[in-house]
């Protein structure tokens, strides 16, 4: 993996979201699908968390935001710091 594919891992996260609700257009998904068929960390990470929303939707736990609190630390922790929203505090 060249280094300027690996510049792609970090813009594919800003849209993982979108992308696994399948709420982007056409063209950007061609270039996300593209990305993760060369790119095993991000097939992974794509991977999982399309599992994760399909285990979230099948339970019958309650939808709760989750406090801010626990967000960032659970954004630090994954090392998605970059993507927290600047604090209101």
């Amino acid at each position: 993996m060249t280094e300027s594919s690996h510049s792609n891992c970090k813009s594919l996260l800003g849209t993982l979201s979108d992308y696994v609700d399948g709420e982007l257009g056409a063209e950007l998904c061609r270039e996300i699908e593209k990305h993760i068929a060369e790119c095993e960390d991000c097939r992974i990470v794509v991977d999982t968390t399309r599992r994760t929303v399909d285990i979230v939707h099948a339970s019958n736990y309650p939808k709760t935001d989750l406090p801010d609190e626990v967000r960032d630390r659970l954004f630090k922790r994954l090392n998605l710091a970059a993507y927290l929203k600047p604090s209101s505090k």
